[in-house]
This record gives structure tokens, C-alpha cells and sequence, in this order.
């Protein structure tokens, strides 16, 4: 059986995660693996959780790690914590849901023991997510310029629209009157695109999603484009400034910037387990061709 090095990273905010981490961390020594922890997640462990690592466990600091596999124990937010943590590296990331929803943390944690057995056995599939690259025609985003959900633009001022005009290679496109514009990944059609109305994208399709937030124009639609387009954005706000937003981190920038999207030249590996897949998710997560009438009659 080989030797196998596993990196975990874990939500700082969950104390209900004890028994599912020593759970793991058993599993993981009983396969002979190798263990690096994050060093937050790890003096959380040792300091509120009261959980012991391993004697040979290492720690992760910052980006400078190696690994087979990342396991991120938390909800979809840690996992894409894990995956800005993870970047051109091409480890493969499992998610272990702790939270709510998790479309990308999509194990919970009774399953454990099983799917790293299911990895170790050479059963579990990998699934290629792309990113989207931002950058800046003058100066850059701070920190981390990729986002593997979405580019968002939105406005700082809680009571005025901003305008937004874009342009889809180079050829001018629309400009929008609305509170944001969301450019998403398929990975990201299920997460804030999602709750404004875009469509939801399979992963692997090779698209993009382009959907405004509370547009002043009902003809305003989400539209999906292919995902080898270059997205050049330029944004008017009363006040001159406006929010822009990777993955929920958010940086404040001036309407002199012209920003550009486009497909990063790497994507994050994520595992899955061999009876999942993107329709089975939608099903349990979003309970799709459930009805629920008569639950709510017999209520």
C-alpha cells in the first residue's frame, strides 16, 4: 500500500468538528499516511477542539506545501479557501461538508472512513473545475488574482446603481444599470450566480456565465458564453468607486480601471467519490423533482 501525504485544512469557526477530524486523522494513520495540517486549523484543534495530531504530523504555513491529496473540513467557503491555498499545484482537494449546503464539500463526515479507503483503492474520480483569471489594466488585484466561483463587480453605495459596459472580445456588448455584474464559472453557477437568477452550468462544459444583480432593465437576461472569451469590464459609480469580489474577497477599486476576465491557465482538481456525479448533487442538494405538496398537506 503506498505512502500516501494528505494536507488538511479546516474551518477556524466550527467547534462541532471534533469528533469527525479524530475520526479522520484515525482513518489516515491506519492507512500509514503522511499528515500536514494548516497552522490555524491545527492550534484550533490542539487549543479548542482539544484534538491530538499525529507525532509526525507537519505544518502547512502559507502556500509552501506538498501533498497527494487536500481535504478541507468546513463548507464550500473552506473549500475554496483550500483551493486558493492549493492553486497550479494540481493536488486533488476533498471536500468534507461541516456546514450547510456544499455543493463542493459535498462528503459528509460519517463517510470518511469509506471514501479514504475509496482512494487509497484507486476508486475515487477526479474532476477538472476551471478559474477565472482578473487583472487590471493599470496595477492588480490584491492577493490572489484567480477565482474558481466568480469575478464579481458590485456597487458600495447602498442606495445608487452603478453602470457597468462590457465587452466580449474586444466588441462592445451592452452596458448594464444594475447593483453588480456576476461572471461565473460552472462550478460557481450554483453558489451567488445562482441566488440572482443565472442559470446553473454543468462542470466541464467549457462555459461561462455572465448574470447582473438587480438590474434596472427587465430585458437585462443572464447570458452563458464559451469560456475562451476575454470579458474587458469598465464601471461608473456615483461615488467613483466600487467593490470587486474573487470568491467573496472583496477589494475596493476606482472606475478608472478597466478590469479583464478570462479562463485561467490552470484549473483545481476535486475528488469525487465513484457514485456521485453533478445530477445526483442537484437532486440531493437542491431536491430536484421532489414534491413536496403532500408534505405540506399532511403539515
Amino acid at each position: 500500500m503506498p505512502t500516501l501525504r494528505f494536507a488538511l485544512f479546516g474551518n477556524l469557526f466550527q467547534a462541532q468538528k471534533a469528533v469527525a477530524v479524530e475520526r479522520l486523522l484515525q482513518v489516515l494513520e491506519a492507512h500509514g499516511a503522511t499528515v500536514a495540517v494548516d497552522e490555524p486549523f491545527s492550534r484550533l484543534l490542539r487549543d479548542e477542539l482539544h484534538v491530538g495530531l499525529p507525532a509526525k504530523a507537519t505544518l502547512i504555513s502559507g502556500e509552501a506545501f506538498e501533498a497527494d491529496y487536500v481535504i478541507s473540513l468546513g463548507g464550500d467557503g473552506t473549500f475554496l479557501e483550500a483551493a486558493r491555498r492549493v492553486a497550479d499545484k494540481g493536488i486533488p482537494i476533498l471536500g468534507v461538508n461541516m456546514g450547510r449546503l456544499g455543493f463542493l464539500a459535498d462528503i459528509v463526515p460519517e463517510d470518511i472512513g469509506t471514501v479514504i479507503s475509496q482512494i487509497y483503492e484507486g476508486h475515487c474520480t477526479i474532476e477538472e473545475r476551471s478559474l477565472l483569471q482578473l487583472t487590471y489594466d493599470h496595477g492588480a488585484p490584491e492577493g490572489h488574482p484567480y477565482a474558481l466561483n466568480e469575478v464579481a463587480v458590485l456597487k458600495r453605495d447602498v442606495s445608487s446603481m452603478i453602470s457597468i459596459n462590457v465587452s466580449i472580445n474586444g466588441e462592445y456588448l451592452t452596458t448594464y444599470q444594475a447593483d453588480g455584474l456576476i461572471v461565473n464559472t460552472p462550478t460557481g453557477s450554483t453558489g451567488y450566480a445562482l441566488s440572482v437568477g443565472g442559470p446553473i452550468l454543468q462542470p466541464g462544459s467549457r462555459t461561462l456565465g455572465l448574470v447582473p444583480v438587480a438590474p434596472h432593465s427587465l430585458t437585462a437576461r443572464p447570458l452563458v458564453l464559451t469560456d475562451d472569451v476575454v470579458v474587458t469590464l469598465t464601471v461608473a459609480a456615483r461615488n467613483h468607486r466600487f467593490l470587486v469580489a474573487l470568491d467573496g474577497r472583496s477589494e475596493k477599486c476606482a472606475e478608472d480601471v478597466r478590469l479583464t476576465i478570462r479562463r485561467a491557465p490552470f484549473t483545481i482538481k476535486v475528488l469525487k467519490r465513484p457514485d456521485q456525479n453533478f445530477f445526483s448533487t442537484l437532486r440531493e442538494k437542491l431536491m430536484w423533482g421532489a414534491d413536496v405538496r403532500g408534505a405540506e398537506i399532511r403539515d
